[in-house]
């Protein structure tokens, strides 16, 4: 048996698919492994190159592959999936990630540290915790409208909503009312933890240094931001981070005629949400303070709001992508310039 060069690694949650190759391309392994013999099989072998996708655990994999010296190459499901010749098992998906990992335009998935996944990890519960309170708002809405009690929209109305059943005492109700306290109470307590994550952050400090305001519109997308991205350097440049994120148009160009369609979705959509609802509220500013958001007001002049927000939410990816790339603290810009305050910055 030759020496291994490349494997193709499909991980699982219980049983691991391998698939391994010499410098000339011949298969040398083909193995099943359990997930507590993986690290013993890879502790094992020579240095050599891994790869895997970028699912469920992968991080995780890379991370300890590499502390064993194995060059560990994560990538897009999308992309191996390509090279999957015929009918999809556990081998041939292994077989395939060994043959993208060594293809030189494979595009590979920077590998997060333990803090970055953490911060992730608050991030998706956040935001879990703000779709249940959600859902119980609406069904404490809708179930109250049964029985003639209805508020206005908003936070004011709802709070006018649980006055008034609290003036009236019925026993069936206290049950919704606590789950609507304690999502609430939950969601409080990861907005804490994220503040104090983000203040012992200095790459994350960089993007408030320059302000004031700690509001959620300009908090979260800079801190999502830094614990998404890896390594900034990654992207030559913000154009490119932004075409990541999917905030850059659909093509379907052909025979020399540019085709541009809606924006392309790719990339993390929790990402994409912040920055799109961040720039929604600085568009609601700006209607307010023409003044201070001279670009927008002009942007809106010509385009629809939707689109407007999806420009600016572009705009302000590129702004995270240089501050954290340059390592530099963001300049604001003069209220003569048509540039965007900070809003996400």
């Amino acid at each position: 048996m030759g020496q291994v060069s490349t494997i193709g690694l499909d991980i699982a949650k219980h049983l691991f698919q391998i698939h391994g190759v010499d410098a000339e391309g011949t298969v040398v392994i083909r193995k099943r492994l359990s997930r507590g013999r993986v690290l013993e099989f890879f502790a094992d072998l020579p240095p050599c190159r891994v790869g895997m996708e970028a699912c469920a655990t992968a991080h995780q994999w890379a991370r300890e592959l590499r502390k064993l010296g194995h060059d560990t190459r994560l990538m897009p499901p999308t992309y191996v999936k390509a090279y999957v010749k015929r009918g999809k098992n556990d081998a041939a998906d292994a077989a395939a990630i060994c043959e993208a990992v060594t293809r030189p335009s494979m595009r590979f998935v920077p590998i997060k540290d333990v803090e970055q996944q953490s911060m992730l990890m608050l991030h998706r519960a956040r935001d879990l915790l703000i779709r249940q309170r959600t859902q119980l708002i609406n069904a404490l809405r809708a179930h109250l409208a049964e029985l003639g009690l209805v508020a206005a929209k908003g936070r004011e109305g709802l709070h006018q909503l649980v006055a008034v059943v609290t003036e009236c005492g019925d026993e069936r109700l206290p049950l919704c009312l606590s789950g609507d306290r304690y999502a609430t109470a939950r969601r409080a307590d990861r907005n804490k933890r994220a503040r104090q994550a983000h203040h012992s952050d200095p790459a994350h400090q960089r993007g408030l240094q320059t302000t004031r305001d700690n509001s959620r519109v300009r908090r979260d997308p800079i801190h999502a931001v830094a614990a998404t991205m890896a390594d900034p350097k990654v992207f030559r440049t913000g154009r490119d981070f932004a075409a990541w994120i999917g905030l850059v148009p659909r093509q379907n160009s052909t025979g020399g005629k540019e085709r541009l369609g809606s924006i392309s979705k790719q990339g993390d959509r929790y990402l994409r949400r912040l920055l799109v609802v961040g720039a929604t509220s600085v568009i609601n500013s700006a209607r307010a303070r023409p003044y201070k958001y001279p670009w927008v007001i002009e942007l809106l002049g010509r385009r629809p709001k939707k689109v407007v927000a999806v420009a600016l939410a572009n705009k302000m990816a590129r702004i995270a992508w240089a501050v954290l790339a340059k390592g530099e603290p963001y300049r604001v810009p003069t209220r003569s310039s048509n540039a965007v305050v900070p809003a996400a910055a």
